[in-house]
């Protein structure tokens, strides 16, 4: 039986979990759906306990209060070996004395699976992410990313209704880390059970998740496809941390308008629009990226194709206006 044909899957119900650490509370009431099959990110600032939730799903923290359901089975109470779930950690934490094959089939043989047969799942799952010619390899003759997919496989092998992965890709560099997360996907998709992913990166979640969950401060701030977040963010809050708007004041109150909305050009009248003072000017190659700091003491960037840009330059130092339609304009929650 193949990899990809012996997974089940699992939708994952957390409902008015509360993780209190003596005086602290890190998870605070929270409730979240995640469907199976789907790609989830939880995804916040250092601190906002979206490890913690994950950790609670693993098992390997305790709830204060509430319940953990996958499948529809409640795991509150059940050690990480009877949930269901495997987790993928930040740093691997591969056998440095077995090889890649052996780390990978560890899980089997301590489960009394004989040699012959842990061996060649193990062979099944390296080769299900592209791994089959290292498997004689220690992990200290690896590169970071060919680690991370021993890991992966061996997350993997004991066929989980969900997969759990924290921070996975931090310790990648840029390059690596998109083709990484393409595998990611492109496994999570072949299998077809649920991964929660925690991430701290915002680029890496909209890329990855069909759910995005931002938190903070121990509670979800806002949840839905990526689009959804980034197009309509609910809060200051949120525009602010996803990254690419700006948070302006309005008549109506706050308002978000996204940085590649925003246009250099004279001030005519004619539209919304913001004056200021250039701070910066970024070359980030088919874009230039150019903040203003606003005469009504607010900050403001807008990114400009090049070729605007460098038909009418500015400088730091000089005068500005960022323009945009009123279509653009979206109103957030107080």
């Amino acid at each position: 039986m193949s990899p990809s044909t012996s997974m089940a899957s699992g939708e994952v119900a957390v409902v008015g979990v509360t993780k209190r650490f003596g005086e602290t509370t890190a998870v605070k009431d929270l409730s979240l759906t995640i469907p199976h099959g789907s790609y989830c990110c939880l995804l916040g600032p250092s601190g906002c306990g979206k490890t913690t939730t994950l950790r609670m799903i693993a098992g390997h923290e305790a709830a204060t209060e509430g319940d953990i359901l996958i499948d529809g089975q409640n795991v509150t109470d059940l050690p990480p070996i009877r949930r269901g779930t495997a987790m993928m950690f930040q740093s691997y934490a591969l056998f440095p004395h077995l090889n890649c094959l052996d780390n990978v089939a560890f899980s089997l043989k301590m489960r009394g699976a004989a040699k012959a047969e842990r061996h060649k799942t193990a062979r099944e799952f390296l080769a299900l992410v592209h791994m089959e010619q290292y498997a004689e390899r220690l992990p200290s003759q690896l590169s970071g990313g060919q680690q991370q997919r021993v890991a992966l496989a061996r997350a993997l092998i004991t066929r989980p209704r969900v997969l759990l992965l924290d921070e996975p890709l931090s310790a990648l560099d840029p390059f690596l880390r998109t083709r990484v997360r393409e595998e990611l996907k492109r496994l999570q998709r072949e299998l077809g059970i649920s991964f929660i992913h925690v991430t701290h990166s915002q680029d890496e979640a909209m890329a990855m998740a069909d759910l995005m969950v931002v938190m903070e401060d121990g509670v979800i701030r806002q949840s839905g496809a990526p689009r959804e977040v980034f197009e309509r963010p609910v809060n200051a809050f949120i525009a602010r941390f996803i990254g690419g708007h700006n948070v302006l004041s309005d008549p109506r109150g706050q308002i978000a308008v996204r940085a590649d909305r925003c246009r250099l050009a004279p001030q005519d009248g004619t539209g919304p629009s913001v004056s200021g003072r250039v701070a910066s000017v970024e070359y980030q190659g088919p874009m230039v990226r150019v903040a203003l700091a606003t005469d009504r003491g607010e900050e403001a960037s807008a990114l400009v194709p090049d070729g605007d840009f460098y038909a009418h330059p500015v400088q730091p130092g000089e005068t500005a206006t960022f323009v945009w339609s009123e279509r653009d304009v979206h109103v957030l929650e107080a």
